[in-house]
């Protein structure tokens, strides 16, 4: 049996450079046959997931030789941290290995939001010229209001700076000595989301801020205002979000994480037709390049603690 199990996609090149020589079973839709994934963990050694792969439950109970869990990118809610502690399952997220990768894709979404041009694309292949509906916003002199201030944050406050924008943090996690202050003026959160032309969100998916933007911080939020999360789906109360767009309140939002992943027919319906909206496949840390350096982070860290060059954690 394989001593490494890799379940969603990742660079083959870091599979076959870095990991050459070992025995490793390479499936990026094993995620979606877990029967099959479970049989492969009885002797397995190590487990490399994304963010779809419950390493929880079952599949844990089902991997009795699971020393480490590499995981392809930075959010650890797929993953029972305290299961794999009381195991002593190391797990290991690539961090800092695609803050570029999201940064980018928020100053994107925003600019393409404030902007409004864009989305005149259909009209005007139509053959229709709506220039006075499709004038935008200029980015310069707004205000970036960003929920969280870790790595990817800063990378997001960086670009926008550059851009002319002020940036508003809120983090009470971060001491207020930390040097990352220098990017954005500390506020709460009332003050943020009353402030704030643009909000993005950069937290975990925890009990704390699960639907921490729901119908109350959404109307609390200045009109016109945009809402950009590529954290966690959960974060954002779905529901109230359409109500928002819908009503006008809102100036647009994009969503690049949901509550359920990957959305069906069903779970999709709610954001048809719903205006100025931006629907992204979890893919805002997933560049070309990032997926060299999370992939490469990854199969480095899982293989030095198979090797016993790293201490457990």
């Amino acid at each position: 049996m394989a001593e490494i199990i890799i379940s969603e996609f990742m660079d083959e090149a870091a599979i076959r450079d870095v990991l050459a020589g070992r025995d490793v079973v390479y499936d990026p839709k094993l995620v979606d046959r877990p029967d099959e994934l479970m049989q492969l963990l009885r002797e397995a050694r190590a487990l490399v997931v994304r963010n779809r792969t419950q390493v929880r439950g079952a599949l844990l109970e089902a991997a009795p030789q699971l020393e480490v869990v590499g995981r392809l990118g930075v959010g650890l809610d797929n993953i029972d941290v305290e299961a794999c502690k009381a195991r002593n399952i190391a797990v290991y997220p690539a961090t800092g290995a695609n803050d570029v990768s999201v940064a980018e894709y928020v100053i994107t979404a925003m600019l393409v939001l404030l902007r409004r041009a864009w989305f005149a694309t259909p009209a005007v292949i139509g053959g229709q010229w709506p220039r006075m509906t499709t004038i935008g916003r200029e980015v310069s002199g707004k205000v970036l209001g960003l929920v969280g201030l870790g790595g990817i944050a800063r990378e997001t406050a960086t670009r926008a700076r550059a851009l002319g924008m002020t940036v508003l943090a809120h983090d009470p996690l971060l001491p207020a000595t930390h040097p990352a202050w220098q990017l954005a003026a500390p506020v709460s959160l009332a003050e943020l989301l009353a402030s704030a032309d643009v909000l993005s969100l950069h937290v975990p998916l925890t009990p704390a801020t699960k639907n921490m933007i729901g119908a109350t911080e959404l109307a609390a939020m200045r009109a016109g205002a945009i809402l950009v999360n590529a954290a966690r789906g959960g974060i954002v109360d779905e529901a109230a979000l359409v109500a928002a767009l819908q009503s006008g309140h809102l100036g647009g939002a994009a969503l690049d994480v949901f509550a359920t992943e990957p959305l069906d027919g069903t779970q999709g319906s709610r954001f048809a037709d719903v205006p100025n909206l931006i629907l992204t496949p979890h893919i805002a840390g997933v560049t070309e390049e990032s997926n060299v350096r999370v992939s490469e982070v990854t199969a480095r860290t899982v293989l030095a603690h198979l090797d016993g060059k790293t201490a457990a954690r």
